[in-house]
């Protein structure tokens, strides 16, 4: 079998910033060659969000390695923290917020992909920092 692979330091990722927090697309088609998904960081400092928006194509799981979130699925809340684990479905809504005092770290996945880069995220909101509508698109959470 071959098999080749990457590895893929944060530092060699470029920080999105077009929906709030800090997100950070990792393993993706482009860095890795992934055909079934893609895998990042979101970064979300204390007070901040990630706005709202859903995925037409891909189911989003996420895994919170530090911090305290909420995340709001179509029109309900629910805390997510530290060492906890979420699926969320195709064409559910959602937005997280952190709401610790500390960063919060999140990791994520989306798949199956979308069949092009630009389907992938659908807007439902915009962010609240205007300087970051400037940001580059791609393909992150």
């Amino acid at each position: 079998m071959n098999t080749t692979h990457r590895i893929v330091d944060l530092s060699e990722t470029q920080p999105n910033r077009r929906r709030g927090g800090d997100l950070r697309a990792v393993l993706t088609p482009t860095a890795v060659g992934a055909t079934s998904g893609f895998m990042g960081l979101a970064i979300i400092a204390p007070g901040d969000r990630i706005a709202e928006h859903y995925h037409p194509y891909s189911e989003e799981f996420v895994y919170v390695v530090a911090g305290e979130l909420e995340v709001d699925l179509d029109d309900d809340t629910f805390p997510i923290r530290t060492d906890q684990g979420l699926m969320i479905p195709l064409n559910v809504r959602h937005r997280f917020r952190n709401v610790g005092a500390v960063e919060a770290r999140m990791v994520f996945h989306l798949g199956p992909l979308a069949p092009r880069p630009e389907l992938g995220h659908v807007d439902t909101e915009e962010t609240a920092r205007p300087e970051d509508a400037a940001q580059p698109t791609g393909a992150v959470s």
